[in-house]
């Protein structure tokens, strides 16, 4: 198996994935594992030598007898394997800068770092008004009117208070 400078190890998720489904008896015989992974009796030895790969290992057995082979599983799998790939092409200068644009977006969203959007109270909410007042940027006038909430004795309401910068 070749090592990849993306890969912190010489074994890739999928062959933990695959070895995991060969132990739990839902998968290829091992022989036919080495040989798509290309490596060999002596490299699947140091692996199982590494409790790196024994955990992996050990987690996709878990997933595998307690939710079953399930396709989101094997996705997820295949997913992390194509990282590799979609980071080569965002680096690669033969790439157009939309497809590098649309992996990096996409890899953003999968790892969960998109920006949330927050409710409009704890935004804090309000509006912006502008006014052009002439043909001149500095004849513009901008007010903020924020609201702030208050509750009223007698209605158990909140009451909207509007407050602004002239």
């Amino acid at each position: 198996m070749d090592f990849h400078p993306l890969r912190p190890t010489k074994w890739s998720d999928r062959l933990a994935f695959d070895v995991a489904l060969t132990l739990e008896g839902s998968g290829e015989p091992l022989a036919d594992v080495l040989q798509r992974h290309k490596i060999t009796s002596s490299e699947i030895l140091e692996f199982n030598a590494d409790p790196v790969f024994l955990k992996k290992v050990d987690h996709f057995r878990t997933e595998v007898r307690e939710k079953g082979i399930t396709f989101k599983l094997k996705a997820r799998a295949q997913a992390e394997e194509l990282l590799t790939t979609s980071w080569l092409l965002i680096h690669d200068p033969a790439v157009s800068p939309a497809v590098k644009a649309d992996l990096i977006k996409s890899t953003v969203k999968w790892a969960g770092l998109e920006p949330k959007d927050t409710p409009q109270e704890q935004a804090g909410g309000g509006v912006k008004i502008t006014i052009n007042l002439g043909s001149r940027p500095e004849d513009a006038r901008t007010i903020d009117i924020t609201p702030e909430s208050s509750l009223d004795d007698t209605t158990d309401e909140p009451e909207q208070a509007l407050s602004y910068d002239v």
